[in-house]
């Protein structure tokens, strides 16, 4: 015989270290050459001149200068274009 009573096991007490993910440089901030833009997950936004992307998604200034966005639109492999922020150092 058990000496207590039987308990329920808990089965949503698991959590994971947030990623700081987001836009660290608004538009219009100066950033020097090699400094974080963006952090993220996909390629919801893309780099475009003065940029480049890392290989998990990170977009980073290529050069010094201001920080830009514009929107537009990229081709898919289906030949659908999507809507996409493009992040560029002017």
């Amino acid at each position: 015989m058990s000496k207590t009573k039987a308990g329920g096991t808990s089965k949503n007490n698991r959590d994971s270290a947030g990623k700081r993910l987001g836009v660290k440089v608004d538009a219009g901030d100066t950033i020097r050459t090699g400094g974080i833009i963006i952090r993220q997950i996909g390629r919801s936004k893309v780099p475009g001149p003065g940029t480049r992307m890392g290989r998990d998604y990170t977009i980073y200034a290529a050069r010094d200068g201001k920080v830009a966005f514009r929107q537009t639109r990229i081709r898919r492999f289906t030949g659908k274009t999507a809507p996409r922020t493009e992040v560029s150092v002017v």
